[in-house]
Formats: C-alpha cells, sequence, structure tokens
C-alpha cells in the first residue's frame, strides 16, 4: 500500500491524475528530436503528421492502375513539390514519398543546413546563431531554428550583413574588404 501524502506533496500533485497517466516510451522521437536539435515537441509531432499524410497519399497514389492519366499527373505534381522542399533525392520514384519520416523534415530545419554548410561547429551552436539574429536567408534575417529551407534557398542563407560573425570569417579567409565600417 502506499503511504499517506503530506499536505505539500497532495498541493504539488493536485492537477496531476495517475489513474489516467499516459507515460511516453517513444525512444526514437527522443532520439530524433535531441540529434536535431528540436525544443519544442509540438515542431515534432507536426513532421511526424505531415510525413504521415505524405506517405498515406503515396499508397493512395500507388494503389490507382499505372497507366491511368491521373496517376501520372498526381505523382509528378507530389514529387515535383517534394523535390522542391528537398524532402527526397530524385523526383522519379513513387516510392521515396512513401519511406518519408519525421527525420527528414528535422534535416531540413536551418541548423541542420547551417551544420552542413560549415558555418557551425554544432548544432546547438547553430540554433543559438540562429535565436540571436545572426543568420539570414534571402534577404530574411531568420531567428527561428524551425524554419523549413526548401532547396532552391539553401545557396542564399548567409550571416547578416552587420554581423560580427560575418567580419569575423571575412577576416579569416582575407576577404574583408578595408572600406567597410
Amino acid at each position: 500500500m502506499v503511504r499517506k501524502l503530506k499536505f505539500h506533496e497532495q498541493k504539488l500533485l493536485k492537477k496531476v491524475d495517475f489513474f489516467n497517466w499516459k507515460e511516453t516510451n517513444n525512444l526514437n522521437e527522443v532520439k530524433v528530436m535531441r540529434k536535431y536539435n528540436v525544443q519544442k515537441r509540438e515542431d515534432y509531432t507536426t513532421y511526424n503528421k505531415l510525413s504521415r499524410n505524405i506517405r498515406e497519399l503515396a499508397g493512395k497514389i500507388a494503389e490507382i492502375d499505372a497507366k491511368h492519366p491521373f496517376r501520372t499527373e498526381m505523382s509528378a505534381l507530389l514529387l515535383e513539390k517534394l523535390y522542391v522542399m528537398g524532402l527526397i533525392a530524385t523526383k522519379w520514384d513513387l516510392e521515396n514519398a512513401s519511406k518519408l519520416s519525421a527525420s527528414t523534415f528535422c534535416r531540413r530545419r536551418l541548423p541542420v543546413v547551417l551544420l552542413r554548410s560549415k558555418m557551425a561547429e554544432n548544432i546547438s551552436q547553430a540554433t543559438q546563431l540562429i535565436e540571436h539574429g545572426h543568420v539570414r536567408v534571402g534577404a530574411e534575417v531568420v531567428k527561428d531554428p524551425a524554419f523549413l529551407v526548401p532547396r532552391t534557398l539553401e545557396d542564399f542563407v548567409t550571416w547578416v550583413d552587420g554581423s560580427a560573425i560575418r567580419k569575423h570569417v571575412l577576416e579569416y579567409n582575407d576577404m574583408r574588404d578595408d572600406f567597410e565600417l
């Protein structure tokens, strides 16, 4: 039998329901969130739902007759969209779309792109640089580490113009202009 809770323990555990307790034993979720430094669980669940919807859609398209024009049109549209987003490597096989997972979305996050382009040493440092406003994608300064970088914008990830980090990088590479302040 369990002992009776003391007053302060009752106060602390007043809103906790031990009878309907849901324990999360999803180790894969924890592993992916730690590997890609996903801070919000809502982001991971969103990626999981998106990947599940894409897999279901790819399965439904695959069930249609291979020679039907609707199947070829829809599979081409789906594969083109996934390729532009950078979620699949080639846009020729519908099988790639049925293998998507939440980690494929996590690989397109801005901190991972920074790490891949060697702009940061580790993923937590990349996340910190983004949150502090040192990185821009195209013309926009991005402060959200959950920003998904499409394949077309991957080459436009740079430092903010007035950033001290940019000055240090240019100075290190002997590319800094003396005219700049």
